[in-house]
């Protein structure tokens, strides 16, 4: 078996250009991969499902027939018989827990507010047209991203969904993936991956309709093909490889610290996961602990780990101080935050930027990837910073509503006159005045 060593630094001993290397992701440095995926979503854009066919065979490895890219109702049930009804039960558990959290999420659909006697403002919620969902196989299989992108764009209301998901070897779909998406409501399913998928949902093809959005993580490649058809569709928050903080003080038990470590680090070689701790008595024994489950696990997950924790996306920082602990974390604004702690929320206030924080020893990464209920569809890339998890309103648009009453018209109308008048817009001026006598 091959050695294994994860990085083990010291934030202190670092130099500012050190520091700032650590904060950089897989995806941040795209460009090779946007110039070889520019003529992967042309060529969809031109052949359509005939490009499809073809790169699911030269990029995904398809030797099974391909005579349809759709899921049929004969594909949905042999799935529930090879799944099993354990498995089936598990699905719809979490699938249940996720739809109870976005219920709970979604918006008034409409409101309304008496801003001034007579004159009202308000919003209207609507779903979006349709939507793409994105569910990745490149690693393994996800029936967990499709529970968590279906099940909110079902809650939402979206007239038109498409699961977008890499085909098997064998030119089938994940088992899972398709009772998943089943169970959620979810009925057209394509097999289509990479940046032939992202570009199919935006410019259609025979077997995928035209989207208005797309969501969902995915690879590089991924996100080079959202970037490429931004100009065309909505490519929703940006979710990209697997990232991880996972933030220990000295309350924490190191086992659960490097148990949990492993989590997001599994995921692929293009992961990022760090253990942040300022006590050097647990970063210390969670890497002894490290050693021995990293042994433990099985190729290629093992072969994952080790590339993500010795290279130069992770590892154990310690940290000289909490508030230099903190800091780190929002500077990095991870995806996933553990606070691995006796008391998390007295850590919970010091910390910002994250899109997903997971509180004290009995939530790890894991329930909140699967079952907890709140979307694990996260943004990445630092884009914590500014974007939140995905959520029910990632499937709606919001619309203004304005509505003002003839008695309360004047009050309104002259302020706005002079407003119109100074920034010179003499019809926005004359339009107010055409109403004056008319009542409103």
């Amino acid at each position: 078996m091959a050695t294994f060593s994860p990085r083990f630094l010291e934030l202190e001993r670092l130099s500012n250009e050190d520091r700032a290397a650590l904060l950089r992701r897989a995806d941040q440095d795209i460009e090779p991969v946007l110039e070889r995926a520019r003529p992967i979503v042309e060529a969809v854009r031109r052949e359509g499902d005939g490009a499809l066919v073809r790169f699911a065979r030269e990029l995904d490895g398809v030797r099974g027939p391909l005579d349809s890219l759709s899921a049929s109702e004969a594909d949905i049930a042999r799935a529930y018989e090879e799944v099993g009804p354990e498995l089936v039960e598990a699905i719809r558990f979490a699938i249940a827990g996720i739809r109870t959290f976005h219920e709970r999420q979604k918006p008034e659909p409409l409101w309304l507010h008496e801003v001034r006697p007579g004159a009202f403002a308000g919003d209207r919620w609507t779903p979006i047209r349709s939507v793409a969902l994105y569910v990745p196989r490149g690693k393994g299989a996800f029936p967990s991203v499709t529970m968590m992108t279906s099940v909110p764009a079902v809650v939402a209301g979206v007239p038109e969904i498409t699961i977008l998901t890499p085909p098997t070897p064998e030119g089938g779909i994940d088992a899972a993936t398709l009772v998943a998406a089943h169970e959620a409501g979810v009925k057209r399913i394509v097999k289509a991956g990479g940046a032939q998928a992202v570009a199919a949902a935006a410019y259609g093809t025979e077997s995928v309709p035209k989207a208005v959005k797309i969501v969902g993580p995915g690879s590089p490649w991924v996100v080079a093909a959202k970037r490429l058809v931004a100009h065309v569709i909505d490519t929703g928050p940006p979710a990209g490889p697997s990232e991880s903080i996972v933030f220990a003080d000295a309350t924490a038990d190191p086992e659960l610290a490097a148990a949990d470590l492993l989590i997001e680090a599994e995921h692929g070689p293009d992961s990022s996961a760090y253990l942040v701790t300022p006590s050097r008595a647990l970063a210390e024994a969670a890497r002894t602990a490290l050693l021995r489950r990293w042994a433990e696990l099985p190729e290629p997950r093992r072969g994952f780990v080790k590339a993500v924790l010795e290279g130069p996306r992770g590892g154990i920082l310690l940290a000289p101080s909490l508030e230099a602990a903190y800091a780190f974390v929002d500077a990095y604004a991870p995806e996933h935050l553990e606070l691995l702690s006796a008391e998390p929320w007295a850590h919970l206030g010091r910390i910002r930027e994250a899109a997903e924080i997971l509180m004290g020893p009995s939530t790890p990464i894991t329930l909140g990837n699967f079952v907890l209920g709140p979307n694990c569809v996260l943004p990445t890339g630092g884009w914590a910073r500014s974007f939140g998890p995905l959520s029910v309103t990632d499937f709606m648009k919001r619309s203004s509503l304005g509505y003002v009453t003839a008695g309360a018209y004047p009050t309104l109308a002259r302020p706005a006159v002079l407003l119109a008048e100074y920034e010179g817009f003499p019809a926005h001026a004359a339009a107010l005045r055409a109403r004056q006598g008319r009542g409103g």
